[in-house]
C-alpha cells in the first residue's frame, strides 16, 4: 500500500468541505450519531467474521475522525496533527513497560498501571473516562470493573448473588405497594446487581442480551413465516397457536 493513500483521504475530505453542499454544512453536532452507528458495524462485522465488511467499516470510522479533525481545523479548535501527536504519546506514556524502564509481570499489571497513570494524568476519580452514551448494560460494567480494581468489590461470587436476591425482593415489595416510581428504581439495582453477577462469571452482559434478543427476532419471525404461509393474519391467531410455532422454531 502506498503511504500516499492518508494524505490523499485528508485532501479528498478537504475538498469535500468546499465543494459539497452536504459535508460542507456538517458540524460536530450533526454527524456524532452517524458515528455510534459506525462503530456498531464495526461490532456487527465482527460479531458476523465478516472481514471485509470490517475492512470497509473500519475506513468508515477512520473517515469520522478525519472529517471531526478537518471542522476543528476550520474552527481554529485543534488540527489533524494533534489528533495523530496526541495518540502517539499516549501510547507511549501508558505503555511504559514497552517504551520505558518499567517491569511488568503480565497483562493484569499492565491494566492496573494504566489505570494509576490515567490518575496521574488528571482525572479526579477511578470512575472518570465511562462514556454515558455507552448502552446501559455495558456502561454499568465499565464503571463496576473500575471500582473493583481499587478493591470495590465483593469477595465471593455468592455474595453477589445474594445481592441478586435482595433487589428481586426489594422489587416486588414495590409493586406490591403499588409504587410504579420506586418500583422502577428497584428495578434498575436489579439489572446493576445482575450485571455485576455477570461480571463475576467473565459474562459480558451486552453481548449475552444481544444475542437473546437476536434469538427472539429469528423465533417470532419463524412465527410470522409459518402463519403467512397458512394464509393466517397474526393479529387473529391464539397465544396457544404462536408458542406452539415458538417451540417448534427453538428446535430448528
Amino acid at each position: 500500500m502506498s503511504t500516499d493513500h492518508f494524505p490523499e483521504l485528508v485532501a479528498i475530505v478537504r475538498k469535500l468541505r468546499k465543494d459539497c453542499p452536504w459535508d460542507r454544512q456538517q458540524t460536530h453536532e450533526s454527524i456524532r450519531h452517524h458515528l455510534i452507528e459506525e462503530t456498531y458495524e464495526i461490532i456487527e462485522s465482527i460479531d458476523n467474521t465478516d472481514w471485509n465488511a470490517l475492512c470497509e467499516e473500519l475506513g468508515d470510522v477512520l473517515l469520522h475522525v478525519i472529517l471531526h479533525s478537518v471542522i476543528a481545523e476550520e474552527k481554529s479548535e485543534f488540527h489533524l496533527e494533534d489528533v495523530i501527536e496526541g495518540i502517539n504519546a499516549k501510547l507511549i506514556r501508558r505503555h511504559p513497560h514497552v517504551f520505558g524502564d518499567t517491569n511488568v509481570s503480565g497483562a493484569e499489571e499492565v491494566k492496573q498501571n494504566w489505570e494509576k497513570l490515567k490518575m496521574i494524568e488528571g482525572r479526579k476519580s477511578h470512575l472518570d473516562g465511562v462514556p454515558k452514551e455507552l448502552p446501559a448494560l455495558l456502561r454499568a460494567q465499565r464503571l463496576q470493573e473500575r471500582a473493583a480494581k481499587v478493591g470495590f468489590d465483593w469477595e465471593h461470587r455468592s455474595d453477589v448473588w445474594k445481592k441478586v436476591d435482595e433487589e428481586v425482593k426489594e422489587f416486588h415489595a414495590a409493586l406490591e405497594a403499588d409504587d410504579l416510581e420506586k418500583a422502577q428504581e428497584e428495578f434498575g439495582d436489579l439489572l446493576f446487581s445482575l450485571v455485576n453477577y455477570a461480571r463475576f462469571l467473565k459474562i459480558n452482559p451486552e453481548l449475552s442480551l444481544r444475542k437473546t434478543t437476536d434469538k427472539f427476532i429469528k423465533r417470532f419471525k419463524h412465527i410470522e413465516q409459518k402463519l403467512k404461509e397458512q394464509g393466517k393474519d397474526i393479529q387473529n391467531v391464539s397465544l396457544a397457536e404462536m408458542d406452539m410455532l415458538w417451540n417448534e422454531a427453538k428446535d430448528l
